[in-house]
This record gives C-alpha cells, sequence and structure tokens, in this order.
C-alpha cells in the first residue's frame, strides 16, 4: 500500500493545483494569454487527478470479502489508468484545441505581468511538490535507475505524481517562452503554440502513464529477485525433486499471489508432503511480507508437463 509519505505529497499536490487552477484562470481571463488558460485546465486536471488517486487508495485498503477473495488492491491500478486518459482527454485535448484556435486567430495578451508573476509564483510551488514527489521516489526505487524502477514499481501513485509534475514544470517554461515571446516579437501565435506544445507534453506524458499502467491492471508478476527467491525456498525443501512452476500475480501494491507446483519424490508419504508444503507457505511469507496468499500443487513432473506443453 502506498506510505504515510506518498499519500502527503498527493495531498499537498491537491491542494497546491487547486489554489494554482483558480490563480491560472483568473490571470488568463485578465490578459486572454491561451498558453495560461492551457495551464490552467493542465492544474484544473491535475487537481482531479490527485483526488481520484485519493480515491483508488482508498478503495484499494477495503478487506476482502465474498465477491472479492483477493481484496481491492487492483483499485489504485484502475484509478490509475483513468488519471493518464484524463490527462489525454482533457489536458492534452483543451490545450491543443485552444491552441490551433489563437494561432488561427490570435488575441492580443494584455496586462502581461500577471501572466509572469503567476508563472512565477506557480513555478516554485510545483518545483517544491516535484522536489518532494522525487524524494520519495528515490526512497521507494530502491538501487533500481529511474526509468527501470517505474517499469518495475507495483506503487502507480508515486510515480504518476511525479510524471505529472515534471510535465507540469516542462509546461509553465513553455507558457512563460510563449508569452514572452508573443510580447516582444508581436506575433500573437507564440501564445498559441505554446499551448499546442503544452498539449503535446501532457499527451506525450499521458500516454507513458497508460503504458505504464496497463501491465498492472492486466496483472503483472512478481520482479525477478522476488521469483527466483522463492524458486530457491522451494528447490531446497525436503523431499522435492523438482520444480515445475512457480507463478506470482500482483493483486496489488502489497499483495502478491503465488501460485507452485511441485513434484515430490516418490517416496514422500501425505504427511510429509504436507508438512513440506506447510512449511514452504511459511517460509515465504517469511522472508516476503508482500505475498499474502500461497497455493501448493503436488504434480508429477511428468504429468504436468503433459498437461501444458511446458518442458523444462
Amino acid at each position: 500500500m502506498p506510505t504515510a509519505s506518498s499519500k502527503k505529497v498527493i495531498y499537498v499536490a491537491l491542494v497546491g493545483n487547486t489554489l494554482i487552477a483558480i490563480i491560472k484562470f483568473t490571470a488568463s481571463v485578465i490578459t486572454g494569454s491561451s498558453a495560461m488558460l492551457s495551464e490552467a485546465i493542465h492544474s484544473l486536471v491535475n487537481t482531479g487527478n490527485q483526488g481520484l488517486l485519493l480515491h483508488g487508495i482508498k478503495q484499494a485498503e477495503k478487506p476482502a470479502d465474498k465477491d472479492f477473495p483477493f481484496g481491492y488492491g487492483k483499485e489504485i491500478y484502475f484509478w490509475s489508468f483513468v488519471v493518464a486518459i484524463l490527462i489525454f482527454a482533457l489536458g492534452a485535448g483543451f490545450s491543443i484545441y485552444g491552441g490551433i484556435r489563437h494561432i488561427l486567430e490570435p488575441e492580443p495578451i494584455t496586462n502581461p505581468m500577471v501572466n509572469y508573476i503567476v508563472l512565477g509564483l506557480a513555478l516554485i510551488f510545483e518545483g517544491v511538490a516535484w522536489h518532494m514527489a522525487l524524494k520519495e521516489f528515490r526512497i521507494s526505487k530502491g538501487r533500481w535507475g529511474y526509468f527501470k524502477a517505474v517499469q518495475h514499481a507495483k506503487d502507480p501513485s508515486i510515480f504518476v505524481v511525479l510524471f505529472e509534475y515534471s510535465a507540469a514544470l516542462l509546461g509553465l517554461i513553455v507558457a512563460f517562452l510563449g508569452v514572452f515571446l508573443a510580447q516582444t516579437t508581436g506575433m500573437l501565435w507564440f501564445d498559441g503554440l505554446a499551448s499546442v506544445i503544452i498539449g503535446l507534453i501532457l499527451g506525450s506524458t499521458a500516454i507513458w502513464l497508460a503504458f505504464e499502467t496497463r501491465g498492472l491492471l492486466i496483472g503483472e508478476s512478481a520482479n525477478n529477485e522476488t521469483n527466483r527467491e522463492i524458486h530457491k525456498i522451494v528447490a531446497s525443501s525436503p523431499g522435492v525433486e523438482h520444480v515445475n512452476e512457480v507463478l506470482t500475480l500482483h493483486m496489488g501494491p502489497g499483495f502478491i499471489l503465488v501460485n507452485i507446483s511441485i513434484d515430490f519424490v516418490d517416496q514422500v508419504s501425505a504427511i510429509e508432503a504436507e508438512q513440506t508444503i506447510a512449511a514452504i507457505d511459511q517460509e515465504i511469507k517469511t522472508k516476503n511480507i508482500l505475498v499474502k496468499r500461497v497455493f501448493i500443487e503436488a504434480e508429477s513432473r511428468r504429468i504436468f508437463t503433459n498437461k501444458s506443453g511446458v518442458v523444462d
């Protein structure tokens, strides 16, 4: 499950984006800037996104019941995917549409200093929030590199916020340049172009987020290190002749489901097999606290190979 510190980052982002969205909308009305309007929409979408992430976290923490015996952990994956769709459909869509409209029908920017002040304040706040999100991500990623950590992360709430703020910082820089160039050159279409670029940044971010959360939503296995450790525990257990298969599945950020097929030596009695299975279950759960359920099947290697088509 998401940690208290990661939730804190989301709460800070929720409050901050709400205030920034109000300020940006006000500035866009005063100045008539397309880039500022795109940034306001961006902040508004991010505000909704943080609300959806918090809802997903709350739903994922619900205990298992008869309808969902393995719990609701995948709720966070679903809502993270919804966030990606909203960024693409609302944030990117409105920004690109508004930008193209202002390129075709440019309008003068009045009181540009208002834009600079608002963008400067937003840059400071979102820079601080980005630093908080990056700090939390560094803690969670461990020894992996940044890109590999995103690929292997099982808690999307952490990298979704980081992605959002990275896109927000890029968008602010682009908006600043668009307003500045439109003011200094007199070419008003620069403001609309900045809005289009912001939309493209949001669209790219959304596609990447959707791609990364897709695997989690479908059902990703545990990382290779965890799989190897489970295989080693089973293979070294008394009476085990061959480990036919070890399957793992993340049912949520804090829930791994394990299914194992074992071929016992012929001399093992039913009682000994039961004792070994119980010992394996206990050791796996002790060494990996994320493993909540373990299912072990006793199958001969020959039967398993025939029915599965797997040849070891």
